[in-house]
């Protein structure tokens, strides 16, 4: 089917663009009115009186030089000569419409003008190249001004263009998104042209019932515009319905159809309309000639008095000339200088470059120092965690020993560094990526708050908060470097404090779309920080003298404090007096998700722990480290085998069945990484759990990517380690 005549209706809304002319009003309106009286003569077949019409609005257009008014009118012209005089002349008047179009900021002529092109292109000339290629940026200027008709007809033409070729995949989504505004709409030429369309897919398929009833309905909306240019639509109907039948080989309607197809096209293109729209285009034609040869006329006179002018620039070309001369006189001599000056910078440059990398790869190896040396810290405190915890738990008459607690304390202590050592590291490189975790907040704070009630007790202190009843029960965000940001403020304000109170106060500041901001206050009454003190306390290992008691540290935590407010994309700020007390507070915002909350509630794992008795594999080449391993083990009724390196584990896997591998990474003779990817290729699915002392963010792609199914970091909490087993066999077993 031909496709939609966009433009006709556009014909009828000329007259409610107002027009931003150079020229007087008065003028603008009668332009408009010539134009809204042009369009409808051109829909009532009067073809010569829309063309003379049409002819006055171009020549007072030109007359206040207003581009938007005789864009409009040479799109006009361009409408009637496309439809009943010459295709070519159409597409230049076409193309003329569009250069003035895009001389203005009117997006709705562009839209049309487009549209007529690629209507030229479809129908006419079967290019669906470059049909397709103007309905798009009509498609561009229909959504830009954000017209739901404009979008529609344009969807319609471009899906046409594609049906027109067979080409019903790509066409077919186009058809469809104007199907919701078409049920909805009393404009008959969309129901025409959707119901023809609709009527050409079925076909197409072979579903020649639901054809058939498609282009019934376009017969019946097409009978209600006779005598004027919305009847040829019918006639198109017509032609499709014919070649429809006479694809079923029902010779006898397709010729009917056909006939009432030619009595149409003759009605409405009979030769007395094309020698009307021929002479009347005559005369429209002379008046472009006759604009451009006043235009040349125009340009001639501009010329002749730029050679009278030519004498005075002679003169004034030949001062110009002396100067530049003494310019380029003055020019070499500074591109010598310049020279001497590029050759410095060059080697300038060169020491800079020089210095970038050393201090990139001095980088690097801070970098690779922080991690082999966290390793390396990690897998001996570990071996002193674990053993500490297995005499504990052998000997109970030791369990209140100060030494064994003091060994305990001090094996922690140190982890608790090395952590901040990494933490800041992971910060200053970039590597924090903030995770999405549903949490409640007064759960998070109370929690802390709890478990900082033993260093309160130490100092006589007491902890109360105060949560803000408005903020939402359930936040999304990274609840972990939330909690690690008010614990070190926390813990940091008790040690600092004696006989006295921490407080946190968290309240809702302000709400953003789905974003609510909660602000944090830690206050104490503790002994101040000095005023030249304030802007120190945030820099890497920095402790500031205090006058009263031995406050030990590493100096790192408030230094990782505001690296990780940063990351939250907030800011901490400090007030302090001494002998009155401190307050940090700061302000992060959450997301409040409904859908997303439960999403997450949705994946959170269950509890698969069972009293089963599984054999668990330690592939571990440090001895203390498998004493402890084994033992944690054992104590969880678990059946555990040792083997000290991965070739061992592979033969003995050959031998025995085993439910789960606890694999070390860091091993002698093949690592942790290639002896899990020699299991999988004998086809072992069991599950392997990474059990290392390297950081978890810099071997999880790696051990993921090798077949690892998890990873724990040592030393761990054992009933961690625990859960992680009971949970991989089960899904194992599951799957």
């Amino acid at each position: 089917m031909k496709s939609f005549s966009y433009q006709i209706i556009a014909l009828f809304l000329l007259s409610t663009f107002v027009a931003f002319a150079q020229g007087n009003e008065k003028q603008v309106k009668q332009v408009e009115t010539l134009l809204s009286e042009a369009g409808h003569a051109f829909v009532d077949l009067e073809v010569d009186k829309s063309l003379n019409l049409s002819k006055k609005a171009l020549n007072i257009s030109h007359q206040i030089n207003d581009d938007v008014l005789m864009a409009k009118a040479y799109n006009l012209i361009g409408l009637n000569f496309e439809e009943f005089y010459d295709i070519k002349k159409g597409v230049e008047y076409y193309e003329k419409a569009l250069h003035h179009a895009n001389l203005s900021t009117n997006d709705s002529i562009k839209c049309w003008v487009y549209n007529n092109l690629g209507n030229v292109y479809s129908y006419r000339e079967n290019n669906l190249k470059k049909c397709i290629t103007y309905y798009k940026e009509g498609l561009k200027y229909a959504k830009k001004i954000n017209d739901s008709t404009e979008i529609m007809f344009t969807n319609l033409n471009i899906c046409g263009a594609y049906f027109g070729v067979k080409d019903f995949k790509n066409g077919l989504p186009y058809l469809e998104s104007t199907k919701k505004f078409i049920d909805k709409s009393t404009l008959t030429e969309a129901k025409i042209t959707q119901a023809t369309l609709y009527g050409s897919y079925y076909s197409h398929l072979n579903q020649d019932d639901k054809a058939e009833q498609f282009y019934l309905k376009a017969i019946q909306y097409g009978t209600l515009n006779k005598d004027n240019l919305y009847e040829s639509y019918l006639g198109d109907v017509y032609k499709d319905v014919s070649d429809f039948y006479k694809k079923k080989k029902n010779f006898e309607k397709a010729l009917y159809y056909f006939d009432l197809h030619d009595k149409i096209v003759e009605k409405i293109y009979n030769d007395d309309r094309t020698k009307k729209a021929k002479l009347s285009g005559n005369s429209i034609e002379f008046d472009e000639y006759e604009r451009k040869i006043n235009k040349i006329e125009e340009e001639k006179d501009i010329q002749y008095n730029n050679l009278r002018k030519s004498k005075v620039i002679v003169g004034l070309f030949l001062i110009i000339l002396l100067t530049l001369a003494l310019l380029t006189y003055n020019y070499y001599r500074n591109y010598i200088l310049r020279g001497k000056l590029n050759k410095k910078l060059l080697q300038a440059n060169e020491e800079l470059k020089i210095a970038k990398e050393k201090a990139e790869e001095a980088s690097q190896l801070k970098s690779q120092f922080v991690s082999t040396i966290s390793h390396e810290l990690r897998t001996p405190l570990y071996g002193v965690v674990g053993i500490t915890n297995i005499i504990i738990d052998e000997h109970k008459e030791l369990e209140k020993s100060p030494h064994l607690n003091s060994l305990k304390f001090s094996a922690r202590y140190l982890l608790s560094l090395v952590n901040d050592l990494l933490q800041i590291n992971k910060i200053e490189e970039n590597r924090v990526n903030l995770e999405n975790l549903i949490f409640n907040i007064s759960d998070e704070v109370n929690t802390i708050a709890d478990s900082l009630e033993f260093i309160a007790l130490k100092n006589n202190n007491k902890i109360s908060t105060e949560i803000d009843t408005d903020i939402p029960e359930y936040l999304i965000g990274d609840k972990l470097r939330l909690s690690q940001v008010v614990l070190n403020l926390m813990s940091n304000a008790l040690k600092f404090t004696k006989d006295g109170e921490v407080k946190v106060i968290v309240n809702q500041e302000r709400i953003e779309g789905n974003k609510h901001y909660i602000n944090f206050q830690i206050k104490d009454n503790g002994v101040g920080i000095a005023k030249e003190d304030q802007d120190k306390i945030f820099e890497k290992f920095v402790q500031i003298e205090r006058k009263e008691g031995d406050y030990q540290g590493t100096g790192l935590g408030l230094s990782i404090v505001k690296k990780l407010v940063e990351v939250f994309d907030s800011k901490i700020h400090l007030e302090s007096e001494l002998g009155k007390g401190t307050t940090f507070s700061f302000t992060i915002g959450f997301v409040v998700d409904e859908s997303k909350r439960n999403e997450i509630i949705n994946n959170i794992e269950v509890d698969l722990s069972t009293n089963e008795m599984y054999r668990i594999l330690v592939v571990e080449d440090n001895k203390i480290n498998q004493v402890v391993t084994k033992k944690i083990l054992e104590n969880n009724n678990f059946k555990c085998k040792v083997v000290d390196d991965g070739y061992a584990a592979i033969e003995v896997l050959e031998k025995e069945h085993y439910d789960l591998i606890l694999m070390d990474i860091n091993m002698p003779i093949i690592n942790g990484f290639d002896t899990t990817k020699l299991i999988r290729k004998k086809g072992l699915s069991l599950p392997i759990v990474a059990l290392t002392a390297f950081d978890k963010q810099e071997i999880s792609e790696q051990a993921l990517s090798c077949g690892m199914n998890d990873v724990i970091i040592k030393p761990f909490d054992s009933s961690k380690l625990i859960q992680i087993i009971n949970n991989s066999i089960q899904k194992e077993n599951a799957d």
